[in-house]
């Protein structure tokens, strides 16, 4: 237990010491922290203070990014933990009793604003959850297969845009572009009108390899920082209209969201299970002995332009058919440098049955079954002034691990 108060359910216990960036009132300056119950914990200002016995650790901590913090490795990341554990705990009063230094150190979470964690440099969106490729494959190629042959032996990603990844809080105008909304008439251009969302998990890289090496399945472990809740906004009709031949692009570039803490491995280790059975064997390079997904429960709510909310989905990341260290091992298969700070987003998190499915494409099966709200309104893809929010958390012996809120609201397009 942590000598800061804080309900038993609480979302950031001393068990979780999620890593983030904020600024407040009195300084707009971006500062790395962490936070215990309702409280901010100004990581600068500990790192001014001497805490950290490392000199690296102090001078990351002092950046406005967690980048140079994540580069350090695994053990810094570590020890830094330890020392915040037992700064935090219940018997130590070293820091308790330093009034002064708890003034500057100790800021409560309704006064601050939190930001993007990390200068994202890549951002990489992979298509990992069976389930979600299962239903597609069905939606979109009825009567045939609904896997491509290549799916069950590497993970499939594309890389995306980094520059429109939000932090939760910030809204986006609905997205304009190309499509053909009649197969016997030209394209147009115009709004997106089948705008949807995608639960996602983003996987931090802390440690980055050279160009030319390879990071193993076994080292991705030690290689990820940490988890965040990810949503990949999907304009629908713009990305049928332009995803032959080579995939993604305008459909998926003008906004992500993503949740402001970044969850450790550390704190996760707890909830690590083992995966789906994965037939065929994996080749050699992504074979993976150890437990390699997370047992994080996961929900979509939707608050619409009429102020009705609903969760219209529960689903969970343990799902997933391929790992994050999995995903790590493929991506740099050939020699492709990581970076810290780059992201790896999962792709779709759909579960088996309807109310665990992660899109709205999904959940109205295209537009065939509307998703029905409790006042009689139904949504079969989103409308402007709607809010997505999605959840994410882990229930542990007595604590609950979460990683915040990952919220957006549509604004209207800019004609």
């Amino acid at each position: 237990m942590s000598w800061i108060s804080y309900l038993p359910d609480h979302s950031f216990p001393i068990q979780n010491l999620p890593y983030g960036v904020f600024s407040d009132e009195s300084n707009s300056e971006h500062r790395c922290c962490t936070t215990i119950g309702d409280t901010i914990i100004d990581l600068s200002q500990l790192a001014k203070a001497g805490v950290f016995a490392d000199a690296a650790v102090t001078a990351a901590l002092q950046k406005p990014v967690l980048n140079e913090f994540m580069s350090l490795g695994w053990n810094s990341w570590k020890a830094t933990r330890e020392v915040l554990t037992e700064l935090f705990s219940v018997g130590n009063d070293k820091l308790k009793s330093d009034t002064a230094l708890c003034a500057k150190v100790l800021i409560p979470s309704n006064k601050v604003k939190l930001h993007l964690p990390a200068q994202i440099g890549d951002y990489t969106d992979f298509y990992a959850s069976k389930e979600h490729a299962t239903n597609l494959g069905k939606l979109f190629r009825p009567g045939q297969p609904a896997l491509f042959e290549n799916w069950l032996t590497i993970p499939i990603g594309y890389h995306g845009r980094s520059s429109s990844i939000i932090v939760s809080g910030t809204n986006f105008h609905r997205p304009v572009g190309q499509k053909r909304p009649d197969p016997e008439k030209p394209s147009i251009v115009g709004p997106c009108a089948a705008l949807d969302i995608e639960l996602e998990m983003a996987v931090y890289v802390g440690t980055g390899n050279e160009m030319g090496d390879r990071v193993s399945v076994t080292d991705a472990r030690k290689a990820i920082f940490g988890y965040s809740v990810f949503n990949d906004w999907s304009a629908r009709d713009i990305q049928k209209y332009e995803y032959v031949p080579l995939g993604p692009f305008a459909g998926k570039n003008f906004a992500s969201t993503v949740s402001p803490w970044i969850i450790s491995t550390f704190a996760l280790e707890p909830f690590l299970v083992k995966g789906p059975e994965q037939d065929p064997a994996p080749l050699p390079y992504l074979k993976e002995e150890l437990p390699g997904n997370y047992d994080v429960n996961l929900s979509v709510t939707l608050k619409t332009n009429e102020g009705e909310s609903h969760v219209i989905s529960n689903s969970n990341y343990k799902y997933m058919y391929w790992s994050a260290h999995q995903m790590l091992a493929h991506h740099t298969l050939g020699g492709c440098n990581m970076r810290s700070g780059d992201v790896m987003a999962s792709g779709t998190i759909s579960g088996p049955t309807p109310g665990s499915y992660g899109s709205m494409l999904e959940m109205s099966w295209q537009g065939k079954e509307p998703i029905k709200l409790p006042s009689g309104a139904e949504r079969k893809m989103l409308q402007d002034g709607d809010s997505i929010t999605l959840n994410g958390w882990c229930e542990g012996n007595g604590f609950r691990i979460g990683f915040g809120d990952c919220t957006s609201t549509i604004l209207p397009a800019k004609l």
